[in-house]
């Protein structure tokens, strides 16, 4: 059997608002939108991860919140596992510095808006779940 590798996705969340961010490669992903993230390196903690990802494509210092209920398959043997973040107080705004060529935020809305890439779309289901009725993010886990 092969040993899944873990993807994290920042659901990271501002004011009821969710970041997306588009890819711009590989060729076949670029132009549609994701949760930003990446692999979990060996003898990394998935919120380790979360951090560091986030530090790397977009520029800014978070915090994981809370883990998003579920598990999600990509392309084998990956599968997506998704954490709401904020932003740390000070840190500077998101840019797209690896694998992306522009950032969205979302209100609740207009999260339907890009076109998501598929296999983020049960994740994105799940962290609009989490925002509410009222567009509150979940800053409390």
């Amino acid at each position: 059997m092969t040993e899944r590798i873990v993807v994290v996705g920042a659901a990271l969340l501002d004011g009821g608002r969710l970041l997306a961010a588009r890819r711009s490669a590989p060729a076949e992903l670029a132009g549609r939108w994701e949760l930003p993230g990446g692999k979990v390196e060996p003898g990394e903690t998935p919120d380790a991860a979360l951090v560091r990802e986030l530090r790397e494509e977009l520029g800014v210092e978070a915090e994981p919140v809370g883990r998003v209920p579920g598990e999600w398959p990509l392309r084998g043997p990956y599968v997506l596992q998704v954490w709401t973040a904020r932003l740390l107080p000070g840190s500077a705004a998101p840019a797209p510095l690896q694998d992306h060529d522009r950032l969205r935020w979302l209100r609740p809305e207009e999260i339907w808006d890009v076109p998501w890439l598929d296999q983020d779309v049960p994740a994105v289901r799940q962290t609009l779940a989490r925002l509410g009725p009222a567009g509150r993010d979940a800053r409390t886990g």
